[in-house]
């Protein structure tokens, strides 16, 4: 599940790809339109700025814009700033691997293929999921997966959705 902080962002950042190249955007503004806590914004929009993600303007006519195009901006990428690690356990996280404290192997252990495919569900969409999204939410394909699908149809519904 994803934060509270990390669905804010989202919201944020889709306010700021509604309004990319126009100009910077004020706080309240995006504030205002997608109903969060000013302050809590402040610090959000902060640490995607310290991220790479916006740049900021101060002064008249300031405000925050998307540094880059929309279209090089994915979930994933926002999600790690905000929350971290995207993996359900840390053994299986790319960028924040840390064994498990209460598991003696990870070779043998039954879980951890387990949280690698949830781990790789979950990157499929994050990964393929872009800030230009916003502007078309109905042109995000979606495929349901049988629960039980094996590795090559994950992929393969993956690739699916690359392709179209």
């Amino acid at each position: 599940m994803i934060s509270k902080k990390a669905k804010y962002a989202i919201k944020a950042l889709k306010v700021l790809t509604e309004e990319y190249g126009k100009g910077p955007v004020l706080i309240s503004y995006i504030s205002a339109k997608e109903n969060i806590p000013k302050k809590f914004l402040e610090a959000i929009l902060l640490e995607l700025r310290n991220h790479g993600i916006l740049q900021s303007q101060k002064g008249k006519g300031g405000g925050y814009l998307l540094r880059v195009d929309p279209g090089r901006v994915n979930l994933a990428q926002v999600l790690r700033v905000i929350d971290g690690p995207i993996a359900p356990t840390p053994c299986v996280s790319f960028n924040f691997y840390v064994k498990c404290d209460d598991c003696t192997d990870e070779i043998t252990c039954a879980l951890k293929p387990i949280m690698e495919r949830v781990r790789d569900a979950n990157l499929g969409v994050y990964e393929n999921t872009t800030l230009l999204s916003f502007q078309n939410p109905t042109s995000i394909e979606t495929k349901e997966i049988p629960i039980g699908a094996k590795a090559a149809e994950l992929t393969e519904a993956a690739s699916n959705r690359m392709s179209a």
